[in-house]
């Protein structure tokens, strides 16, 4: 391919695995492939824990679910694909976009992590894009500050440092886990 042709969404997703690491650290912006840094070691141990947090949520509210790195089409002509953290699905069919590497699907919360240079960079383009899709909250984490933003459309940017709780009674009525929490390496990890 020529370096002026650009791609859809679905032709990413056919040769994104062709790719160097099979396409792990790349993304689709504005029809372009662009490649990340791996993330920094902090990211495993905040998805893990959001992830333990959100499965126990789930499984107690039983009101959606949770997929780790699903490329999300934010936008067309040209294609726009990103691939944040976490994208939570609530009253969807359960797991329906859990099989899948690229959805058009809206997810109701997206969870960011500041864990590589291009990713901090590229954070506030990140989540225009993500609140112009529509997804109504967006948590954008940073292991350096050991903080997380919280982000929606129509309310001012909510900034939480460690010793506050991480919550959304909007959108997941009952969950919360102290900021702190997300940077805790399990005992088992060391």
């Amino acid at each position: 391919m020529n370096d002026t042709a650009t791609l859809t969404a679905e032709q990413f997703g056919v040769t994104r695995f062709d790719l160097p690491d099979s396409g792990r650290w790349t993304e689709l912006v504005r029809g372009k492939v662009v490649t990340l840094a791996p993330p920094e070691p902090d990211h495993g141990t905040i998805v893990l824990n959001l992830g333990k947090e959100f499965a126990g949520y789930f499984q107690r509210h039983r009101v959606g679910y949770a997929c780790f790195d699903l490329g999300l089409t934010l936008s067309r002509s040209p294609d726009t694909v990103r691939f944040p953290a976490v994208s939570l699905f609530l009253g969807h069919v359960d797991f329906a976009e859990s099989d899948r590497d690229i959805t058009d699907s809206i997810p109701d919360l997206v969870v960011e992590v500041g864990s590589s240079p291009v990713r901090r960079r590229t954070m506030s383009d990140r989540v225009t894009e993500l609140l112009a899709m529509g997804v109504r909250q967006v948590w954008v984490i940073d292991p350096a500050a050991r903080s997380v933003d919280v982000l929606e459309s129509t309310r001012p940017r909510e900034h939480l440092l460690a010793a506050r709780v991480l919550e959304s009674a909007n959108l997941l009525p009952g969950f919360g886990m102290q900021v702190e929490d997300l940077f805790v390496e399990p005992s088992w990890w060391k």
